[in-house]
């Protein structure tokens, strides 16, 4: 990336796998140039984490998020990996790692002693409960309460999310936290340590359920595919080729829900009626699984998209239940900007795309480089330390660093 809004801010990226490189690919989006640090030979082991038959070093998760950064094969095993690192610590704006707890420290390249030497360096460390003990997605899931709010059945086992949305909403609260430190040294003109851990972020993807406990002590209730309001109307239904999710969660949208749909008789029904001491506003009924029942039964009689189309029209919310490809192929692309045009990938197919960033506007419409081969770029990043290509030749033939086979 060569403009956008972190332009001229250099990151050393200094993490794997998924939450730090998500994060850091929110930044080279931005236009920030990300330099990250694998080890030689091996590189992130998102590199190799595929089940097709796309190229070695290129499986679609590390193709996804590591677009447009740039890769220096470091090993940080070697005393002259270590000092190469710190020299480079010293040049750049932002540091960012997700080794284990006191990892780096035992290296000599933690928080303190970075900043020590670059007073105006933005350091971030990313962990899975802000201390030393291990972590994974399912596992902070679990912990935090949110494999129990899955399902509908308060006896059924638990079940985490489907996707590894606690890495994803870590990465994207480790980039938040690097954009408000960027700015706060623009006021004072100092760095700063920051930590993110993905106990904090699944936190706050949780956040109505740990608000009604913090602020009234109600635990969340297992409520299925139904809408967090708890109207009946504001569910998920069969219809007559697939799903649809409803959400009317007013009384004034039950009553457009009805009409639309055929059932007008529904809204003045006595067996209906909203019960006494309901919140104003919020729609609610007496005999709910009768109502539902009766919803099921009126929408099991046309097609998904011709619901979703009329309820819309109406001012109702509701969708299709579309699986990820169908939605990104056929919805997406109409919602205006926002998959990016990746260049050209041997063994993808042609004109593949990417995610772009969460927002939409004239100026973030990035078009980023193709993602590095493992350190494709380790020689140029070293000559721009000043390093002359004797001294980078004597560390590549040593094994301090990698670069990418020619």
């Amino acid at each position: 990336m060569t403009s956008g809004p972190l332009s001229g801010i250099r990151v050393l990226d200094i993490t794997h796998v998924l939450a730090g490189p998500y994060a850091t690919y929110q930044l080279a989006l931005l236009g920030a140039e990300v330099i990250k640090v694998e080890r030689p030979g091996i590189g992130d082991v998102m590199r190799h984490a595929h089940r097709g038959t796309t190229p070695p070093g290129f499986a679609p998760g590390f193709v996804a998020m590591n677009a447009g950064k740039r890769s220096l094969a470091l090993d940080l095993g070697r005393p002259e990996g270590i000092a190469l690192l710190r020299r480079l610590a010293g040049e750049v704006d932002v540091v960012i790692e997700n080794m284990r707890p006191g990892t780096m420290a035992k290296k000599g390249l933690d928080a303190a002693t970075l900043m020590a030497a670059n007073p105006r360096l933005v350091h971030c460390s990313v962990s899975g409960w802000g201390n030393e003990r291990p972590a994974y997605d399912h596992v902070i899931q679990a912990a935090t309460g949110m494999m129990l709010v899955n399902g509908d059945d308060p006896a059924a086992a638990p079940m985490k999310m489907g996707g590894p949305i606690v890495d994803i909403a870590t990465g994207q609260s480790t980039a938040f936290a690097i954009l408000a430190a960027l700015m706060q040294r623009a006021q004072t003109g100092r760095g700063t340590a920051i930590t993110v851990s993905m106990v904090d972020a699944a936190l706050q993807l949780m956040f109505s359920a740990a608000s009604g406990w913090l602020l009234a002590g109600q635990a969340p209730q297992r409520v299925g595919n139904r809408g967090f309001a708890g109207s009946p109307a504001s569910d998920t239904f069969a219809t007559a080729d697939g799903w649809i999710a409803t959400g009317a969660n007013t009384r004034a949208q039950f009553e457009r829900l009805a009409r639309t749909i055929g059932r007008a008789d529904l809204i003045d029904d006595p067996r209906f009626a909203t019960p006494p001491g309901r919140a104003a506003g919020f729609m609610s009924a007496g005999n709910e699984t009768l109502l539902r029942q009766e919803l099921a039964a009126t929408f099991a009689t046309a097609d998904a998209e011709t619901w979703e189309a009329r309820l819309n029209q109406a001012g109702v919310p509701a969708a299709k239940v579309r699986g990820i490809g169908e939605f990104l192929d056929a919805v997406y692309p109409n919602l205006g900007p926002a998959l990016i045009d990746l260049p050209p990938l041997p063994g993808y197919p042609p004109a593949p795309k990417g995610l772009g960033l969460p927002m939409k506007g004239p100026d973030f419409t990035p078009q980023p480089a193709p993602p590095p081969a493992l350190g494709q770029d380790s020689r140029a990043i070293l000559t721009g330390m000043g390093l002359a290509a004797a001294e980078i030749e004597t560390l590549v033939a040593g094994g301090v660093v990698g670069v990418a086979a020619a």
